[in-house]
């Protein structure tokens, strides 16, 4: 059976072949009697867009790349979630690409997308190197999305607000009278804003002993660093984790030593992941907008389509506290 054309949409809704070509791009400019007349043609017919002859003829392939660095966080799905709602409204496509894969493999980070003809680049979450998108943002616009990267000129950057965030959870433990406040930290930009703004809250309320280990972002990494913090003589009323995950190492080494949360021990996460909402852990946690950034990344890429060119922007989504099961005054200190 022959499959219906555009000539035959236009025949049926009694008007021409480039107003059927103007409704289903979305163009404001036809009117609603005529709008209506096409997509009732296009539902009768059956009659689906020729994506490829579209893109030719738009010389666009209506597909973003998405460069994600850590396919194991589940923040990113929030963000993920919100940058393809708008893309989608949009007719755009998300092509999804793995940083990590790439870089084991030894291939370049940006370069699958440029040879798929991507129309734009949005780069989720830490990368080692953020120097190396300048070859990319000159060929097609690149936003960078939940990381407070160095980027090159004329790149976009929507994140949440690192450094209120830690200052939220930080300046709540030190309101429910703790003053052993430990932080596992995390690397890159974000792990960095986290860490010094947590010092700085510390700082600012008079408390020196703002005792600090590193993390790789990970629950194996957390369960370590805990153990090395908890172990020692004096340990911490409360534990300040770099985001949700490392957050339930925390947990699983306060249970191992036998510690109570959040009886002995305080723990907060960031990010407010679908793990921190899990009941048997329903965890202290900042709600870093991930939704809200991905909007933001998806409206900055759209922007940039319309009007190329210019110095790159930075916009911060302010964050939340979500005061959950894990947090509590301690009992001595």
């Amino acid at each position: 059976m022959r499959q219906p054309t555009i000539r035959d949409v236009a025949e049926q809704a009694g008007v021409s072949k480039s107003l059927v070509s103007l409704v289903l791009r979305g163009s404001d400019q036809v009117r609603p009697e005529k709008r209506d007349a096409v997509l009732r043609a296009v539902r009768e017919l059956g009659y689906r867009p020729n994506a490829a002859a579209r893109s030719l003829s738009e010389q666009r392939t209506r597909t973003v790349g998405v460069l994600l660095n850590d396919l194991r966080n589940p923040w990113f799905i929030d963000l993920l979630d919100g940058l393809n709602a708008l893309l989608h409204d949009q007719g755009l496509h998300m092509l999804l690409g793995d940083a990590r894969l790439n870089r084991r493999t030894g291939q370049d980070l940006a370069r699958p997308f440029l040879d798929l003809q991507a129309d734009g680049l949005v780069v989720v979450g830490t990368l080692p190197d953020p120097a190396a998108l300048g070859t990319v943002a000159e060929r097609i616009p690149v936003v960078v999305a939940g990381a407070c990267e160095p980027v090159p000129p004329g790149v976009d950057v929507v994140a949440g607000d690192d450094e209120q965030g830690a200052r939220l959870v930080t300046e709540h433990l030190i309101g429910l009278g703790h003053r052993r406040i430990a932080h596992i930290a995390g690397y890159g930009a974000v792990g960095d804003l986290r860490r010094r703004s947590f010092e700085a809250a510390m700082r600012a309320h008079g408390l020196d002993r703002a005792l600090v280990e590193t993390g790789d972002m990970t629950e194996e990494g957390g369960f370590r660093a805990a153990v090395r913090l908890l172990g020692r003589p004096g340990r911490p009323t409360a534990v300040v984790a770099v985001n949700d995950i490392t957050a339930v190492g925390v947990l699983s080494a306060a249970a191992e030593l036998g510690l109570r949360v959040p009886h002995d021990l305080s723990v907060t996460g960031y990010d407010d992941t679908s793990i921190s909402r899990l009941r048997h852990l329903w965890l202290t946690t900042v709600d870093n907008a991930g939704h809200e950034v991905g909007r933001r990344a998806a409206r900055c890429l759209l922007d940039r389509f319309e009007s190329a060119g210019g110095a790159g922007r930075l916009h911060l989504a302010a964050p939340t506290l979500e005061i959950r099961g894990t947090t509590a005054p301690p009992l001595t200190d």
